[in-house]
């Protein structure tokens, strides 16, 4: 055969393997478009919102959805004790939910065209409190005006979007070219999975989070899915703002640092002819109120010759408030709202009567089940305080697991609330103690100080401490065991004991005070002293430096003496001493 010939049969040979691939080819094309529309085509529609108003808070849907009714829209005041505050309150008697805003007491009756803002009543045009399934709900644009927030409602959804002051929010753009079905919010980050619903070209979405090449989105109406990164543009992130006009009274706070004294009155105000001069305090506090009995009387030992002692010398006036350190007497007044009232009313009356410039409040010896009653009766009580340009402050002691004398305060939320907390730093070793020790030595001040301020910001934290020192009494029993005795002496009266036994103190490393020890052999007893003298207070004053503080303050007026009220000017008035 010519070789012609044999490349004729040759190429005709691959003409019909040629048409065969070609064949195989299109088939398969053929197959896989078809697959491709037909899988695409099972691509339907699914529901995204399972309630009638759901709710989206920070771009999670809430629990609970919202209502709406009679043309308003309400959402369940859980909400608002959730995420917005935790100070809100029902008050069972009143059937009212109060809410402490700008300065003022906001109670809303429920189902009544009627509010209270501090107890002076308005009418309303729609109701703002109602109840469904035994659930609360707050009329939104009440809220809108009371809290940094700001919400949409979608009726064609029934969905309410709520963004919050600070919240972050990060937003993108579909870009305007993107193809009609890549426009869809998928269920799943994948091409065939189902969608939610469709956004538009050049719309601005919300991105939650990102995943296998898409980005988990929110659209404004509230609906979420996933979309491919690659058709959104222009992301960034930003910060929700929402201005409120808080209104807050210029309070006049005592210049910085603090350096405040406890004035003990227990029956009668001391002679102020014979007060000492006290260089460097700029704030007294005496003990002049206290609780009464449960139906919220206050019993007051108010002074008008102390407070124009006090004025004369710049001083500024904050009268304390005791709960009488009587638990059964505290739970009972504190129960509702109307008695809380009663309360805050005689403190604001007294307040003006005397020309007093804030409230010490001092609240010890409570039931743990009673916590967050005291904290709303403070949250109250600083509202209309500071209507009536008061400065508020809380005693609380260092963080322990006595219920009764610690647990009780909720420090965060009260540091929140009130303008100063002072801890009562002593009280270490109390006097009934069955050991003898320090009042209040540099060690255990110093390590729960560090405790506590991870939970009250130091700018607002007040360290409270001890003028007086307790002589302790060691005596040894017929049994042969050790009986412990206490007594609190002022700082001169301590010099005068040391001085006419004839003895020297000495450092003691562990408390970081000056110490003596006596035996005496008439009485067989030992006693001690852990000394609270000039040096002692100037350390202590030394650790609003350390841990910049708001400054001290002195229990009490009484125990000290003229050397500790210089040395604790002198070092709070520098930034360290030698």
């Amino acid at each position: 055969m010519s070789k012609r010939s044999r490349k004729e049969t040759h190429k005709k040979s691959k003409i019909p393997l040629l048409l065969i691939v070609l064949s195989i080819t299109t088939i398969f094309l053929i197959a896989l478009f078809s697959m491709y529309y037909y899988f695409e085509s099972q691509q339907k529609q699914v529901s995204y919102f399972q309630k009638e108003n759901p709710i989206i808070f920070q771009g999670e849907i809430y629990e609970k959805e919202a209502l709406y009714e009679n043309n308003q829209l309400y959402i369940p005041l859980q909400l608002i004790s959730d995420y917005l505050d935790d100070g809100v309150t029902f008050d069972e008697d009143t059937e009212s939910v109060i809410i402490i805003s700008n300065e003022n007491i906001l109670r809303f009756p429920i189902e009544k065209l009627e509010k209270f803002v501090n107890e002076q009543s308005f009418n309303i045009e729609v109701e703002t409190l109602i109840t469904s399934n035994e659930e609360l709900y707050v009329e939104m644009d009440q809220l809108e005006n009371i809290y940094p927030i700001h919400y949409n409602f979608y009726p064609e959804v029934g969905s309410v979007v709520i963004s919050s002051d600070g919240e972050e929010q990060t937003t993108g753009i579909v870009k305007e070219n993107t193809k009609h079905r890549e426009l869809r919010l998928k269920t799943k980050p994948s091409y065939f999975s189902d969608y939610y619903a469709k956004v538009d070209q050049g719309e601005k979405v919300y991105i939650m989070s990102e995943e296998v090449g898409h980005y988990f989105v929110r659209n404004e109406i509230g609906i979420s899915g996933f979309i491919k990164k690659d058709v959104i543009e222009n992301v960034e992130t930003s910060i929700v703002t929402i201005e409120r006009d808080d209104q807050f009274r210029q309070l006049q706070y005592p210049e910085s640092p603090i350096n405040l004294t406890w004035e003990a009155v227990y029956q009668a105000n001391p002679d102020t002819n014979e007060l000492p001069e006290m260089p460097g305090i700029n704030v007294v506090s005496p003990t002049w109120f206290k609780l009464k009995n449960e139906e919220g009387d206050i019993h007051s030992l108010a002074s008008m010759t102390y407070v124009d002692w006090a004025k004369d010398r710049g001083y500024q006036i904050w009268g304390l408030f005791s709960n009488d350190f009587d638990p059964d007497k505290t739970h009972v007044a504190l129960q509702n709202f109307e008695t809380r009232q009663k309360m805050i009313r005689q403190l604001l009356q007294y307040s003006e009567m005397y020309d007093l410039d804030g409230i010490n409040v001092d609240f010890e010896n409570v039931y743990l089940k009673d916590r967050d009653l005291v904290t709303q009766f403070v949250r109250e009580l600083t509202a209309l305080a500071h209507q009536a340009g008061l400065i508020i402050s809380m005693d609380i002691t260092f963080i322990s697991s006595s219920e009764m004398w610690s647990m009780f305060y909720d420090r965060k939320a009260l540091a929140e609330i009130v303008d100063y907390m002072v801890v009562m730093a002593y009280d270490e070793h109390w006097g009934t103690s069955p050991i003898a020790g320090s009042v209040a030595s540099f060690p255990w001040v110093e390590r729960n100080l560090e405790i506590l301020l991870e939970e009250i910001p130091n700018e607002r934290l007040i360290l409270g401490i001890p003028t007086y020192t307790r002589i302790w009494e060691e005596r040894e029993t017929e049994g042969g065991n050790i009986e412990v005795s206490s007594r609190a002496l002022s700082m001169r009266a301590v010099e005068e004991w040391i001085e006419e036994r004839e003895l020297t103190p000495v450092f003691d490393e562990t408390s970081g005070q000056d110490y003596v020890e006596f035996y005496d052999e008439n009485e067989q007893s030992t006693y001690k002293i852990w000394i609270e003298n000039a040096d002692s207070i100037a350390r202590r004053g030394q650790m609003v430096h350390d841990y910049n503080l708001a400054g001290v303050a002195s229990w009490n007026r009484f125990f000290s003496n003229d050397e500790s009220w210089e040395a604790l000017d002198a070092v709070l008035n520098n930034e360290s001493v030698e």
